[in-house]
C-alpha cells in the first residue's frame, strides 16, 4: 500500500473554496493601504499653516449717518423794486458789488416831490399856527365855538399828515438795499424810466448759505430739526459741521423724501448757489460697541460669522464666531454679540481658513482701513 504525501494545505477541511480565501487575503491588504493613506492625509492637513493678518478688537462709539445729496441756495434772495416812478438819475452800486442793509443803490429824479414837500410844509405851518391861536382863544379866553376849535385842530393834523406822506415818498426816490449781500443783477441804467414795482436789481445773501436736500421717509423718526450734519463739496477741500435747521412736515409723493435744510458759513464766498453738496446727517450713535471691517464678515446659511485667532504663538488656531451686525457705515460694521474687546480678528486670509486651522500671524493691523 502506497503512503499518501501532503504537498499543501487541505482546503476542504476549512469548508471554503480556495478562491474565497484568496479574495479575503486581498481585501485585508487593501484595508491596510487605505488606512495608511488616510493617516497620511490627516498628517498633511494638521501640518498646514495659513498666514493671516489680524486686528485686535476694542470697544468704541459708532456713528451711523444718512448720506444724501443737496443743492446750495442763497440764504436770502430778493428782487429789489422801485417804490416811486421817475427817471433814474444815479446808479450808486455796480453789479457784483457788496452792499449793506439800507445802503443806497439807485437814485430816482425827485425834484417834483421836493417842490410838493415844500408846499405841504408851508401849509402845515399855517395850519399849525391857526390851530394854536384858536386853541388859546377857546381854552384861555373862552372865545369862539367848539366846532371852530375842532376844525382848526383837524386841519393842522391833516396838513401834518400830508407833509409826512410827501416826505416819505421823497425818501423812497432813493432805492436802498433791504438786506446785506451781493448785487447779483442790476436792471436799470442812468436814464431808465421806472414805475412803482419795476425791478431795479437782485440781491443775494451768500454768507451764510443754505443747503437743501431730501431725506428718505424711512429715516423720518431718526432725522429731524437739530440733528448733527456734515457738509462737503467735491470741488472744495473743507468740511462744514452744522445742524439741521429745517425738516419738512410732508413727504414728496414722487420720490418719497421729505425736505431738510442746513446753513453753513461762507465768509470767502467760495460756495456758489446751485453747487452740489454731500450731506451726512447723524442717524444714531451707538456707544461702546465692537466695530470691525465689513470684509472680515462671511455670510453663511445661518447668518454671519467671523474668524478669530486663539492660542499662543506657534500654536495659534482659528475659531469661528457667529456675529450679529446692528449697524453699518461705509466699510465698518457694529457688532452686537459674538465678539469681545481683546479678540484677534482675522482681517486678511479669512477666505482661506476654516475652524480649527492652524495659522501664523504675519501682521497686526492697528485700525480699520478707510
Amino acid at each position: 500500500m502506497l503512503e499518501q504525501t501532503k504537498s499543501g494545505p487541505d482546503v476542504r477541511s476549512h469548508g471554503l473554496p480556495a478562491a474565497a480565501l484568496l479574495l479575503l487575503a486581498l481585501s485585508g491588504c487593501g484595508g491596510d493601504a487605505r488606512a495608511e493613506a488616510g493617516a497620511h492625509q490627516g498628517e498633511t492637513r494638521s501640518a498646514r499653516v495659513i498666514n493671516v493678518e489680524v486686528m485686535p478688537l476694542e470697544r468704541s462709539d459708532f456713528v451711523e449717518t444718512v448720506r444724501i445729496t443737496g443743492t446750495v441756495q442763497a440764504n436770502r434772495d430778493v428782487t429789489v423794486s422801485a417804490e416811486e416812478s421817475g427817471v433814474v438819475r444815479e446808479v450808486l452800486v455796480e453789479r457784483g458789488g457788496l452792499v449793506e442793509a439800507g445802503q443806497p443803490l439807485v437814485r430816482i429824479d425827485g425834484r417834483i416831490l421836493e417842490s410838493q414837500v415844500r408846499e405841504a410844509a408851508a401849509r402845515a405851518d399855517l395850519a399849525r399856527e391857526s390851530w394854536e391861536r384858536r386853541r388859546r382863544l377857546f381854552e384861555v379866553d373862552g372865545v369862539g365855538s367848539e366846532l371852530a376849535y375842532l376844525e382848526a385842530r383837524s386841519a393842522a393834523e391833516q396838513a401834518e399828515a400830508a407833509l409826512e406822506i410827501l416826505r416819505e415818498r421823497l425818501e423812497r426816490t432813493v432805492v436802498r438795499a433791504p438786506l446785506s449781500g451781493v448785487l447779483d443783477r442790476r436792471d436799470v441804467e442812468v436814464g431808465t424810466m421806472v414805475s412803482a414795482g419795476s425791478s431795479v436789481g437782485r440781491i443775494v445773501q451768500v454768507n451764510p448759505v443754505k443747503v437743501e436736500g431730501g431725506v428718505p421717509e424711512r429715516f423720518a423718526s431718526d432725522v429731524g430739526r437739530g440733528s448733527d450734519a456734515r457738509v462737503t463739496f467735491d470741488a472744495l477741500d473743507e468740511a462744514y459741521e452744522t445742524r439741521v435747521r429745517f425738516a419738512g412736515a410732508t413727504v414728496n409723493p414722487r420720490n418719497r423724501t421729505y425736505p431738510i435744510e442746513v446753513v453753513i458759513p461762507n465768509v470767502e464766498r467760495v460756495i456758489k448757489p446751485e453747487m452740489v453738496a454731500n450731506i451726512e446727517i447723524t442717524r444714531r450713535v451707538l456707544e461702546e460697541v465692537v466695530v470691525i471691517p465689513q470684509d472680515a464678515v462671511t455670510r453663511v446659511e445661518e447668518g454671519y460669522i467671523a474668524f478669530v485667532v486663539r492660542g499662543a504663538e506657534g500654536e495659534e488656531v482659528v475659531e469661528a464666531r457667529r456675529v450679529v451686525p446692528v449697524a453699518t457705515q461705509r466699510n465698518r460694521i457694529a457688532v452686537a454679540e459674538g465678539l469681545e474687546a481683546g479678540d484677534r480678528l482675522v482681517v486678511v486670509g479669512q477666505q482661506q481658513v476654516a475652524a480649527g486651522d492652524r495659522v501664523q500671524v504675519v501682521r497686526v493691523r492697528e485700525r480699520i482701513d478707510g
